[in-house]
């Protein structure tokens, strides 16, 4: 008897772990699309990266996403480039940006459309850390859910300083877009 309650002790909590990581529905990208747009007085800079990675657990709603600093490409000029990685964003300093949190809407995964959600978290940027609300538009069909989404992000909230001799060349407020296409986690 006192057998079979050890084998109860131990098994037990392996099955109910095992059966809820089974209920887990995940979705992932790795191939994002981000860009953002500098609108200034004297001058307009984009850049963009297609190296945007991410989870999404259905279940629970959470999320969590990366983007290398380095991987953005465009800009004005290698010049520019070479400010934005070393003077600006310090990207050898702080390598990548994240966002995690949860989405705040319940949503029915399993039925196909196009909703608009705000997603909840921690924008995470050149070492700084600001709580965020990010609208998004999402099309969820068969093992896919698209999103899009459009936000600013304020220089001085993530302490990124712009010298005097250039603040009529760079915003205050970085237009951001994203766009990708994540797939069910097999």
């Amino acid at each position: 008897m006192q057998r079979l309650a050890l084998i109860f002790i131990f098994i037990f909590p392996l099955i109910i772990h095992t059966s809820h990581a089974q209920q887990e529905e995940l979705f992932y990208t790795s191939s994002g699309k981000i860009s953002f747009t500098s609108d200034a007085p004297l001058e307009v800079i984009k850049a963009g990266s297609d190296e945007l990675s991410g989870i999404l657990n259905l279940t629970d709603r959470s999320f969590s996403f990366s983007i290398p600093m380095s991987s953005f490409q465009g800009f004005n000029s290698s010049l520019q480039r070479t400010h934005f990685n070393e003077n600006y964003l310090e990207t050898e300093k702080y390598p990548k940006s994240t966002f995690n949190g949860k989405i705040i809407e319940e949503v029915d995964f399993k039925s196909p459309g196009t909703l608009k959600i705000r997603a909840k978290g921690k924008l995470h940027i050149h070492g700084f850390e600001q709580d965020r609300i990010i609208r998004c538009t999402i099309k969820i069909g068969p093992g896919v859910i698209n999103v899009d989404a459009e936000f600013n992000v304020p220089l001085e909230d993530h302490d990124i300083a712009i010298p005097s001799i250039v603040q009529q060349k760079i915003a205050e407020f970085i237009d951001v877009r994203i766009q990708f296409t994540m797939r069910e986690m097999n």
